[in-house]
């Protein structure tokens, strides 16, 4: 990559190098985007419906009682800001790295606040219970979304939550009952740092070999095997 061109960088875009170096390197390089299916409605549909309810409560200057005793701090109260950085074409939060020309950028749910310190938030639905470690899944956003409320002059405590709904029951009516389970997540502004370097080194470089394990590069290589 030409060190003229700023690398825009997404905590979404971060997660594809992490998932398959090969395919990054293409989509940033080439424009050769992944295949891409149909994308259900509902998750970003429940996605709206919670940040309403959300800042519902915060009007009040409360927690939804989901979550009281579940989470520390209290709601980011500037709905204006949080409207801001809730979409990814408005945001202000950013982390610029000038020697690598690379700018991390990206939108955030919801934001705590904990004696001066922002906590960053991330909703999460899912169709059944969480049984595996999310961090496995989540780090390196989460990671991102602390390095940018940093770098954007708000100091962070380190930490994050993810607040996970899944449906339990449908009601008369047609009232779905969800679980709402909040999970404390430690995070580290230096990791993320560090794979932005890595990315700025890999694009730099020539492409990748294959992946054995990614199915899109397995994909490519089993339609010329038939």
């Amino acid at each position: 990559m030409s060190k003229e061109k700023v690398l825009k960088l997404s905590p979404s875009t971060l997660n594809l190098f992490l998932e398959c170096p090969r395919c990054f390197w293409l989509d940033k390089n080439r424009n050769i985007k992944r295949p891409r299916g149909i994308f259900p409605s509902l998750p970003g549909g429940i996605d709206s419906v919670i940040k309403v309810y959300f800042d519902e409560y915060r009007l009040k200057n409360e927690l939804p009682p989901e979550i009281k005793g579940k989470v520390i701090g209290k709601l980011f109260s500037d709905i204006s800001i949080l409207e801001k950085w809730r979409n990814w074409r408005t945001t202000d939060l950013r982390y610029e790295d000038k020697s690598l020309n690379a700018i991390l950028s990206g939108a955030l749910d919801d934001c705590l606040i904990e004696n001066g310190s922002y906590i960053p938030v991330d909703y999460k639905t899912r169709g059944y219970e969480l049984k595996e470690d999310p961090r496995q899944y989540y780090q390196t956003q989460l990671d991102c979304y602390s390095l940018m409320l940093n770098s954007s002059g708000y100091k962070t405590k380190n930490i994050a939550f993810l607040i996970y709904y899944w449906p339990v029951k449908v009601k008369e009516g047609g009232i779905i009952e969800f679980h709402v389970e909040p999970i404390k997540i430690e995070t580290n502004i230096e990791s993320a740092k560090k794979i932005i370097k890595d990315v700025a080194e890999l694009l730099s470089a020539p492409i990748p070999k294959q992946d054995s394990g990614c199915e899109y590069c397995n994909l490519v290589t089993d339609r010329k095997n038939e």
